[in-house]
């Protein structure tokens, strides 16, 4: 066992915080009592408090209570923590507040670092710029997404105001089964006990979700899974456009810019984007943002859209 992985296994052993005798805590490692006290020794080192006992009967703990010690992750685990929450500032921008968060996070994670793991990660930090969220993202409040997501983990019903559109404000009382994002929003699945039936709502309209203290027993989701019980979904509205475009770029590279938001396939030396969209303006902002030749398969009104603005932006050119 090297001595990383000894450490490591070292520390998830104390990290239980029972007492460990001295001799049961060195067969466990295989190692010496003089090796061990070694490893306690970079332990506290590392900043994490670990009490002795000396004597035949001696052992160690580890102290609760204390400060939190710093993260034991190699530079390449470092700035990876470090780019995935500089990304979620942008992932979160359905979020009120989120992308600050994301970054004060991010703050809090590079405190938690040994001095060289720091210097590391404040440079991604300090480095990278997060472009401002698109405006048509709808924003949510975060306590409601606490809410429901917790309800949804722990199977309670919960009760709600909900603003449909074209409809009057309403009261649900659902049991969450799951939550999705999708398109740019969030949505819940849930069986709405008053109507007796599975329905998606959409997060952003949802007000004062207040879970009952009771429990329930989850039931089948009439679909494959809650993905595709909201795709279903919105594929039955009126406003709904099921894209379909051929980019002359690779499939990573369009990837990159819709994320989780489309899907992308290879083909021939391209890739095929699918998108399901209720407006026509995010399948144009990701076709921009690619900077790649592309052809519309559908709908028609994308074409239509692609050639209005293109006849935009040539006049501005003069």
């Amino acid at each position: 066992m090297s001595t990383t992985h000894r450490m490591l296994r070292l520390l998830s052993l104390l990290q239980t915080h029972r007492y460990w005798p001295g001799g049961e805590l060195a067969d466990r490692l295989e190692v010496s009592a003089r090796t061990l006290r070694r490893d306690v020794e970079r332990l506290r080192e590392l900043g994490y408090e670990v009490d002795a006992v000396r004597g035949v009967a001696g052992g160690y703990q580890l102290r609760a209570g204390g400060s939190m010690a710093p993260l034991l992750l190699t530079d390449e685990e470092a700035v990876a923590v470090a780019v995935a929450l500089r990304g979620a500032a942008g992932v979160a921008a359905a979020v009120a507040g989120g992308p600050d968060w994301a970054l004060q996070a991010l703050t809090k994670v590079v405190g938690l670092m040994p001095p060289h793991l720091r210097r590391r990660m404040d440079a991604v930090r300090s480095q990278t710029d997060t472009p401002e969220p698109w405006s048509g993202t709808p924003v949510i409040d975060a306590g409601v997404l606490g809410t429901i997501a917790q309800a949804c983990r722990d199977d309670e019903p919960l009760r709600f105001g909900y603003a449909a559109r074209d409809a009057e404000p309403s009261h649900r009382w659902v049991e969450p089964h799951r939550l999705v994002a999708l398109g740019r929003r969030w949505y819940l699945v849930a069986y709405d006990r008053d109507r007796q039936d599975w329905r998606t709502f959409r997060v952003d309209r949802i007000s004062a979700p207040e879970p009952t203290g009771q429990r329930f027993r989850p039931r089948e989701l009439p679909a494959g899974d809650a993905v595709e019980f909201v795709r279903s979904g919105i594929r039955s509205t009126q406003v709904h456009h099921e894209v379909r475009v051929r980019i002359d770029a690779t499939p990573e590279q369009v990837t990159a810019v819709v994320g989780r938001w489309g899907r992308v396939s290879a083909v021939g030396d391209g890739a095929l984007l699918e998108m399901d969209a209720d407006s026509l303006g995010w399948p144009l902002m990701v076709l921009g943002e690619v900077g790649a030749d592309f052809t519309v398969e559908s709908p028609p009104a994308l074409a239509e859209a692609v050639a209005e603005v293109a006849a935009r932006f040539g006049r501005a050119a003069g």
